[in-house]
C-alpha cells in the first residue's frame, strides 16, 4: 500500500502532471509550490461562479445559491472600494458563522483586502487589541460583537457594517442596505504574496500575534487538500483496497451504508459538509470552505455546536464530509442518536486541531460504514494542513498525522537546529510556499518562529521510513518526571481508550521529590462510576507505570474550551489543587 502511494505520488507530482512540483522565489527564500495552483483568492471565487443555482451556504431556513452569493459579494465589494478599500487594506469580520461571513469573506479577498478574522469568544479587551494592532478600515459585526467593541472602545474610527442587527444603531451601516446598492466585483491585480487574511493565533496567555496568511499560502493549501484526496483514492486502487478517499468517490456503485469495506461509499450528488468550528480559525475557513467552493460543495451552518443537531443536519443535509475536534466526533458516536440516524451519506469523519487518539480512529472506521476517518495536521502559520491521513492509511497507522504535503520540506531537528535521522524524536519543522508571511507588527515573533523560510512548529516529532509523521506533543506540553520524559499526549490516549471516560487532559503537577508528576483531570460519562484507581489500572497495561497519572480529578462539569473546541489545560491546570485529587 506504501509503495502504491509513493508512486502515485511520484507521478502527480512529476513535470506537467495535475500536482507539479515546481520552486518560486519568497521573501528571498526558494519555497516548493504547485504549478497549477490558481493565482490567488480571487481567482478560486471566480472558478465557483460556474455553479449558478446549486446551494452554497444553509443556515436554519437560509438557503443562499452561489449565484446570490456571488452577487452579493460583488455589491459588498463595490461598496467597499466605493468607501475607500483597496489592494493592502484591511477589513474585519466580527461574528459568528453566519452565511455573511463567508460572503464578506469572498468579497473582500477579491479585492485585494486582507481579511482580519475576529475571534467571537474574545473580551472587550482582546477585540480593542486585535482592532488596534490590525487596523480594519471597516469592521462587519453581529450585534454581540459590536457591544463588545463599544465597550472597549475599540472601533478606533473604522466603519461599522451591522449585520443581523434587529435595531442598528446610529452611525452603523445596515448590510441589508450594502447588498441591496448591488453592483459589480471591482477589478484588482493581487500578488500572490500579499496578505489574504489576518488570522490570530490560539494562544491561551497574553495578547495573540496576527499571522498573515497569504494568497499563495490559502490556494497551496486548498492543491494540497486535493492532492490528498487524489492520491489516496489511486494508491487504494492500484493496492486492491479501494478505500474510500477523503470525499468518497462519486464513480462508486457501491452500497451507501453498510455495504462492502473494499469499495468506498458513492457521493452524494452536491458535496455537503458541515461546519461546526468557527471560521475565524483556518480548520473551518482554509480546509472545509475553500475545498467546498472550489468542489461547488454546500457548506451548511450551525449557530452552535451541538452533537444532537449536528446527527440532525448530517440526515437532512446528506453531509458527506464532517471536520471538527476530535471530542466532537466522539460526541457523535456516543450520542443517544447515533444509532437511529441515517448517517449513510457520511464519507468522511474525523478532523484536526488536536490529535485524533488511535481508538477515536477505529471507533469511527468500525461505527459507520459509509465513512472513513481523516485527520489533517496543521496549523494557523501555514494556511492549513501540513499533513493528511485517512482511510486505510490512518486505520493502519492511527498515531500517525501522515505525510506532509508535497509543497513541504519537513525536518526534525534537536535542541540545537540539527537535522535528526529517521525515527528520531524532535521538533518538527517545515518550509514551503504555505507558510505565513509572518506575524504582523511582530518582527521579533517571526524572527523567532521563522529561521531561513524555516517554521519552526512547536510541535515533538519524527518521521518514519514511509515518510509518516507522529506528533508526540507539543514541546511545552511535556512533563519530566524523575528525569524520564512523559508527553500529555500519549497519556491522554490510554485514557480515551477506558469506555468511561468522556473528557480528559494531562498535565504536570510540582513534586519535590521528581521534579514534576503525571496528573489528569477527568469527566466521566453519564451514569458511570469508575474510581480514579480503576482508571491507573487501566493506564498500566497501556503505557509505563511512570506515565500512569497519581492525580486523578474526577470532575463533574465539562472541561473548558477555547473557540476552535481545543481544551484550555492550563486553566484546568489552574484551577485546580493536589490537595484536592485522588493520589
Amino acid at each position: 500500500m506504501y509503495q502504491e502511494l509513493k508512486e502515485v505520488w511520484d507521478e502527480l507530482t512529476a513535470p506537467g502532471a495535475q500536482f507539479e512540483i515546481t520552486e518560486v522565489e519568497v521573501r528571498g527564500q526558494k519555497l516548493k509550490s504547485y504549478a497549477g495552483a490558481p493565482g490567488s483568492l480571487r481567482d478560486v471565487w471566480q472558478l465557483a461562479s460556474a455553479y449558478g443555482e446549486a446551494d452554497y451556504l444553509v443556515y436554519g431556513d437560509d438557503r443562499w445559491s452561489y449565484d446570490k452569493v456571488h452577487a452579493d459579494a460583488a455589491a459588498l465589494g463595490a461598496w467597499l472600494a466605493e468607501h475607500g478599500v483597496s489592494t493592502g487594506d484591511r477589513v474585519a469580520i466580527a461574528m459568528r458563522n453566519y452565511p455573511e461571513w463567508m460572503l464578506s469573506y469572498w468579497a473582500v479577498t477579491s479585492i485585494g483586502a486582507a481579511v482580519v478574522g475576529v475571534n467571537a469568544w474574545w473580551t472587550p479587551a482582546e477585540l480593542k487589541y486585535a482592532l488596534e494592532d490590525s487596523t480594519p478600515k471597516v469592521v462587519l459585526a453581529d450585534t454581540e460583537r459590536y457591544e463588545r467593541m463599544v465597550e472597549s472602545g475599540g472601533l478606533a474610527g473604522a466603519e461599522v457594517i451591522g449585520v443581523r442587527m434587529e435595531a442598528v444603531p446610529e452611525g452603523v451601516v445596515d448590510f441589508a442596505d450594502v447588498i441591496a446598492g448591488g453592483g459589480e466585483m471591482p477589478e484588482a491585480t493581487i500578488d500572490p504574496d500579499s496578505d489574504a487574511c489576518i488570522f490570530y493565533t490560539s494562544g491561551t496567555t497574553g495578547f495573540p500575534k496576527g499571522a498573515q496568511l497569504t494568497h499563495r499560502g490559502c490556494v497551496n493549501n486548498l492543491m494540497s487538500l486535493a492532492f490528498w484526496n487524489t492520491a489516496v483514492r489511486q494508491a487504494s486502487e492500484r493496492a486492491g483496497t479501494g478505500a474510500a478517499s477523503v470525499l468518497g468517490d462519486s464513480d462508486s456503485e457501491s452500497p451507501p451504508n453498510g455495504g462492502d469495506r473494499t469499495a468506498p461509499a458513492p457521493a452524494p450528488s452536491q458535496v455537503a459538509a458541515l461546519l461546526a468550528t468557527p471560521l475565524f480559525h483556518v480548520t473551518a475557513n482554509n480546509c472545509v470552505a475553500h475545498g467546498m467552493t472550489l468542489l461547488g460543495g454546500k457548506l451548511v451552518h450551525m449557530y452552535k455546536w451541538d452533537a444532537g443537531e449536528a446527527l440532525k443536519l448530517i440526515e437532512s443535509e446528506r453531509i458527506a464530509t464532517f471536520s471538527g475536534v476530535p471530542v466532537m466526533s466522539r460526541e457523535l458516536l456516543a450520542h443517544p442518536d447515533f444509532a437511529t440516524t441515517d448517517t449513510s451519506s457520511l464519507a468522511s469523519l474525523g478532523g484536526g486541531g488536536a490529535q485524533i487518539q488511535p481508538d477515536l480512529v477505529e471507533k469511527i472506521d468500525s461505527s459507520v460504514k459509509s465513512a472513513r476517518p481523516n485527520t489533517g495536521y496543521g496549523m494557523t502559520e501555514v494556511c492549513g494542513i501540513i499533513t493528511a491521513n485517512s482511510a486505510d492509511f490512518f486505520v493502519d497507522k492511527p498515531a500517525s498525522a501522515g505525510p506532509a504535503m508535497p509543497c513541504f520540506e519537513a525536518k526534525c531537528v534537536d535542541a540545537e537546529g540539527n537535522d535528526l535521522d529517521v525515527g528520531e524524536t524532535g521538533e518538527l519543522w517545515v518550509k514551503g510556499a504555505q507558510v505565513i508571511r509572518g506575524y504582523l507588527n511582530r518582527k521579533d515573533a517571526t524572527a523567532e518562529s521563522i529561521t531561513d523560510g524555516w517554521l519552526h512548529t512547536g510541535d515533538i516529532a519524527y518521521i518514519d521510513e514511509d515518510g509518516f509523521i507522529f506528533i508526540v506533543d507539543r514541546a511545552k506540553d511535556m512533563l519530566l518526571r524523575g528525569g524520564e520524559n512523559v508527553y500529555c499526549a500519549e497519556v491522554e490516549a490510554a485514557l480515551f481508550e477506558h469506555d468511561d471516560v468522556a473528557e480528559c487532559t494531562v498535565f504536570g503537577v510540582e513534586d519535590e521529590r521528581l521534579g514534576e508528576e503525571v496528573g489528569a483531570a477527568v469527566v466521566l460519562k453519564d451514569g458511570v462510576s469508575t474510581s480514579p484507581q480503576d482508571l491507573r489500572d487501566h493506564c498500566t497495561t497501556l503505557i509505563a507505570k511512570y506515565k500512569v497519572p497519581r492525580y486523578i480529578w474526577l470532575l463533574d462539569d465539562p472541561l473548558p474550551r477555547n473557540a476552535s473546541g481545543k481544551f484550555l489545560k492550563k486553566d484546568v491546570k489552574e484551577s485546580l489543587d493536589p490537595a484536592d485529587a485522588d493520589s
